[in-house]
Parts: structure tokens; C-alpha cells; sequence
């Protein structure tokens, strides 16, 4: 049986590198008691896999880890029990059931992820303020981003840790758009195609000659395609899933 986990992370936490956040979630495991299965051999360890590993200093609304079961438990269970084990700065906001072949996976599956871009020194406020009429970016930057994404083309050099190349972007932009709170971006993602929301802005502030901001970006969701053909392109990670009831 597998479970995915899907939780927040925010505040100073956002510092947390994924190796550690890994570490955290395996602590967690075992002070909340939930029954995850092991691997076999001399080195066993817990079965757990992370859908889109998070940057450095950006905050979430929805991460995703899948992990195996040894033994059932219900949702309700296991969300309370592991968010009394939380430090502040993480939260566990669901734990369904999904379907248990490998395909079925959040790593495998990711295919977008949606972001909300603000400036630095508005990080603390915005992002609470769900309701602002008074936009945080100029107004102009509406238009501008219009005009940014009517070109027929958006090539960028791409590097990456082994080498560096020229790649249209625009491809991977599926929504780019301004609203009071921020700038929103729905990006590729997953290992077909994975776009920066830094890559993306960088690109921006360029063509309208706009010196470098100091931003902050919040990931507010991660999707994978819609195995439904006549609903929307994406869904969550988190409906591809269903509650588990007591036994």
C-alpha cells in the first residue's frame, strides 16, 4: 500500500536544504508511529520518494512525498499523529492513498508546478494578504508581460551542472500572469521538461530593461498531467489520491 504526504514549508525553514528536509520526514516516521515499510538487505531503510525536490530559500503551499506502507492506517490517523511530531515551519496538510505501480509515483508523474512571484521586503505580508487590492509590482508589468509573451520565441541559455545550451522557453511557460498579491506562473516540471520560475523572471525583467529585483517564490501547487481527457490539462498531485478509512 503507498500514501502520499502533502505539506506546507515556510518561515525559516524555507532554508531547509532537501536532504535535510529527507532526514526530517524519517525522524518524523518514527516519533509519529506511521507503519512505512523498509527496504530489505543489510542496509534497510524507509521507502519514501520526494515528487519535486524544493530550491533553497523558496516557501510551499504543496509538496509532495509518496511513501510504503507495512500496514494500513487511516488518513485522519496519520495526519494527526505526524503533524503533532512538526516543527513550525512544516505542516502536513493530507495523507491519501494512491495507486501502488511504479508509474503511478510523484516523481514520475510531475509535469507542471505553479508559483507565485513577489518582491523580497513583501514576502511577509503578501503572502497572508490573499485578499489585496493594491498590486505589490507595478501596474505596467500587466502589459509588459503581454507584450513578452507574444514574441514568437523565448531563447535563453539553459545551463545546467554539466554544460550550458540555448533553449526556447516559452514552450514551458503554460500561464504567466499578473494579480494584486504577485505574478503567477504555471511552469514545466518533472524530468520532460523543467523550468526555473528564477529563469523565468530573470527573462522578464530583462526585456523591459528593469534592473534586477530581489524577489521570493512561493510554489503553490505541483500537478501531473490529467489522466482524464475531457477535464483541465493538469491536476494536483493530492487528487490522484483518495482517503484512507479506519479499518
Amino acid at each position: 500500500m503507498k500514501a502520499r504526504i502533502k505539506f506546507r514549508k515556510y518561515g525559516v525553514l524555507k532554508f531547509l536544504g532537501h536532504l535535510d528536509v529527507m532526514r526530517f520526514f524519517q525522524k518524523a516516521m518514527r516519533r509519529a508511529d506511521i507503519p512505512i515499510a523498509f527496504t530489505s538487505g543489510y542496509s534497510p531503510h524507509m521507502i519514501m520518494s520526494f515528487a519535486q525536490p524544493l530550491g533553497l530559500g523558496i516557501t510551499s503551499e504543496g509538496e509532495y512525498l509518496d511513501i510504503e506502507l507495512a500496514e494500513p492506517i487511516s488518513s485522519a490517523d496519520a495526519l494527526s499523529r505526524l503533524n503533532q511530531t512538526m516543527a513550525a515551519g512544516i505542516d502536513v496538510v493530507s495523507f491519501r492513498q494512491i495507486q501502488e505501480d511504479k508509474k503511478s509515483s510523484g516523481m514520475t508523474i510531475v509535469a507542471a508546478a505553479e508559483y507565485l512571484v513577489l518582491p523580497k521586503e513583501a514576502e511577509d505580508t503578501a503572502l497572508k494578504e490573499h485578499n489585496r487590492t493594491e498590486p505589490v509590482f507595478p501596474t505596467s508589468w500587466s502589459r509588459q508581460i503581454d507584450a513578452f509573451l507574444a514574441q514568437p520565441e523565448l531563447v535563453v541559455l539553459k545551463k545546467t551542472k554539466r554544460s550550458e545550451k540555448e533553449v526556447d522557453i516559452k514552450p514551458m511557460i503554460y500561464d504567466f500572469h499578473m494579480e494584486p498579491a504577485g505574478i503567477c506562473l504555471k511552469l514545466a516540471a518533472g524530468s520532460e521538461a523543467n523550468l526555473k520560475p528564477e529563469l523565468v523572471m530573470e527573462t522578464f525583467l530583462s526585456f523591459i530593461n528593469e534592473k534586477e529585483s530581489k524577489l521570493h517564490y512561493h510554489r503553490m501547487e505541483i500537478y501531473a498531467k490529467n489522466p482524464d481527457a475531457e477535464g483541465p490539462e493538469f491536476v494536483p498531485l493530492e487528487a490522484l489520491g483518495w482517503e484512507m478509512l479506519p479499518q
